[in-house]
Formats: structure tokens, sequence, C-alpha cells
């Protein structure tokens, strides 16, 4: 890592106390900008399929879900997917099994279902929206090379803001503060006006700071 200066390292304790305490929000609200990019496409796809034999068992899923067991949910959402690997419902699923992992710390568990949805679901939409999560997982394991190489698998304009928030999100964590503020200007610079991803990104640059 690299060597600070002391009002650097002032810098650093300060966003990470920053993060600490607003992280998990942060996420949240991400989760919810990246879910309105899925767009009209997968919502087709969505409808398609609710017709489909995959509609009862994604239903059986859900029920499970439904109780909050990440255990649980893993195993319906192993199921779904082993049974109809190629369909939404077993996508759906797998993202529903994931968030659960991380609400009770289980990481791995999370990453699995990530990585899987990015390599199997049938959504180009939904394949970025898991890369999005599975880089702020791998991100939380310090797994940092594989969380800016899964963020550069995102080519969709319409995450261009969000990859470069984590893409900085990532930097900053390695200590690489030019890196870390060239994207949060950028998901800045690319972000709709009224975004909360704009909003959110800019408390982060202005922590970040200039460099000498």
């Amino acid at each position: 890592m690299t060597a600070f200066d002391f009002e650097e390292q002032e810098r650093i304790e300060s966003f990470k106390a920053w993060w600490k305490d607003n992280g998990t929000y942060v996420y949240v609200i991400l989760a919810a900008v990246i879910i309105s990019a899925i767009g009209v496409t997968a919502w087709k796809e969505y409808k398609s399929t609710r017709s489909d034999k995959t509609a009862e068992a994604y239903e059986t899923f859900r029920k499970v879900a439904e109780k909050n067991d990440a255990k649980n949910t893993a195993v319906a959402a192993e199921k779904i997917k082993s049974e109809y690997p190629k369909s939404l419902h077993a996508s759906q699923a797998t993202l529903l099994a994931a968030k659960q992992s991380v609400d009770v710390k289980d990481l791995a568990g999370a990453e699995k279902n990530l990585k899987w949805t990015v390599e199997k679901s049938p959504s180009v939409q939904i394949q970025n929206i898991a890369r999005m999560r599975l880089s702020a997982v791998l991100l939380d394991q310090k797994k940092y090379d594989e969380a800016l190489k899964v963020l550069d698998g995102n080519k969709d304009n319409a995450f261009v803001a969000s990859v470069a928030e984590l893409k900085g999100d990532v930097y900053f964590a390695q200590g690489k503060l030019s890196e870390a503020k060239a994207n949060y200007k950028l998901a800045v610079e690319k972000a709709d006006v009224n975004s909360p991803v704009k909003q959110l990104v800019q408390i982060k640059l202005d922590m970040v700071g200039d460099e000498k």
C-alpha cells in the first residue's frame, strides 16, 4: 500500500469511519439503482416465463425464501437451478439466495450463487446485476483484483456510473487514491442528475479530497 502523509491518512480514516456507518445503506441504494436498470427486456422475459412450468417451482422456492432462513433458501435455490438452469426464475432465485447469504455474513455462499448467475443466466441484464453484487461481495472479502475483473465484464451503458463507483471503492480499499478519485469523478459525471448514486459518490469524492 502507498505510504501516506498525515493529511492523507486523516482522510482515509475519516472515510473508513463514514463507510462503517453508511456502507450498508449505500449498497441498499445501489441495489435499488441496478435493479431498475434491468429494463423492459428483462421484464418481458419475466412475463414470458410466468406461464411455463418453472413458475410453480419458483413459487415453491419463494415460500421457502419468505422465511428468511438463508441456509434453507440456498438449498431451495440449488434445487431450482439444477432442475431449470436456463430459466429466468433460476436466476431470480440465486440472486435472492445470495442476498440472504450476505445478510448472515456467508460471503462464500453469496459468491457461489452470484458467479453461477453471471455464467448461467439467460438474461444479460440479470448477469450484469449479478456482476455488480458479486464485485461488492469480492470487495468485502478483499479479493480486489477479482472484483475489478468482474466489473470490467459489465459493458452495459446503464451501469457505467455504478461500475465506476465500485471500482473507486476497490481502489480506495487498496490505498490507490489516484485511481479511486478518477473513478469517483467518472461516476459523478455519468450518473443521472437526480440519481442517489451521484449524491453518494460525491460524498466519497469529497472525503477522498485532492491529492498532492
